[in-house]
């Protein structure tokens, strides 16, 4: 009997949580662009007494994407998904979040959707900033939810995005929609995919964006959210660990906010000055 398989792109803090609530007696691929950030965590996880493999991919080329879903299927039944990887605003430019956080996770999901086994389950790393992007026409919406990846990019709406913060925002939008769309291919295989939308989680990504241009407006949003305070990577762990165990079979296509009611302040709390300047 083969082993089941745990696929983790992005080996940051979040999906790190994921994959030590899942990755039990499973193998677990690790995947990253960054080497030295695979290394440790790969090192992390063996200490912890898990079995784990790597390969340094990037999410932005097809190719790549694809020979992670080969080298995953030499370890055994490829089971579980999780696409924690990106870039934000703060770290990238138009050009390089277009490819990362849209095309990349929206070729992700098409190529782990064509193997994974009966009855798996993916999670896809979103974020809140998704749902502050305002309403998309019904035409867009579709549009971002059903075009294949390589031709997402030059949707006419995406291709004239000049602004970090606004193609981080349709990234992640189209991540949420691409959610709802796969969700129909992988019931084909009796599997389900989600989507979760952080909000603001102490990372080493989160410390970068509250240190950079945007750093002020973060602080003021965390102090002014029903929370008061940011969350931490073991909750997200904890709702995706409960997406993709059998207690979560019956949900699948969604996504879910996690994010200290920081979105429902920004629509109808204290925080609705920021429709001002976002």
């Amino acid at each position: 009997m083969n082993k089941e398989v745990v696929v983790l792109s992005g080996a940051g803090s979040i999906g790190l949580a994921i994959a030590r609530r899942i990755g039990t007696a499973k193998h677990i691929v690790l995947a990253d662009y960054d080497k030295n950030n695979l290394q440790n965590a790969q090192t992390v996880l063996k200490q912890a007494g898990f079995e784990v493999s790597s390969m340094q991919f990037d999410l932005s080329r097809r190719q790549s994407v694809q020979d992670l879903v080969q080298y995953s299927q030499t370890k055994g039944d490829v089971k579980y998904v999780i696409n924690a990887a990106g870039v934000s605003p703060s770290q990238a430019s138009v050009e390089k979040i277009l490819s990362v956080d849209m095309y990349g996770t929206a070729v992700f999901m098409e190529e782990f959707g064509k193997i994974i086994s009966e009855g798996g389950s993916c999670v896809i790393i979103s974020s809140q900033s998704g749902h502050r992007l305002g309403t998309l026409t019904q035409q867009e919406s579709d549009l971002l939810a059903t075009t294949d990846p390589e031709s997402l990019i030059n949707l006419p709406f995406v291709k004239n995005i000049t602004d970090t913060l606004k193609a981080y925002q349709y990234s992640k939008r189209c991540n949420v929609l691409k959610v709802m769309f796969e969700a129909n291919r992988w019931a084909k295989r009796r599997a389900t995919i989600n989507s979760v939308s952080p909000g603001i989680i102490i990372t080493p990504l989160a410390a970068d964006e509250l240190k950079g241009p945007r750093g002020e407006g973060y602080r003021k949003m965390l102090q002014a959210s029903p929370a008061m305070r940011a969350g931490t990577p073991d909750e997200v762990g904890d709702l995706a660990q409960f997406l993709m165990s059998e207690k979560g079979k019956f949900i699948t296509g969604a996504d879910i906010l996690i994010d200290g009611g920081t979105t429902a302040s920004y629509f109808y709390g204290d925080l609705q000055y920021l429709k001002q300047t976002h």
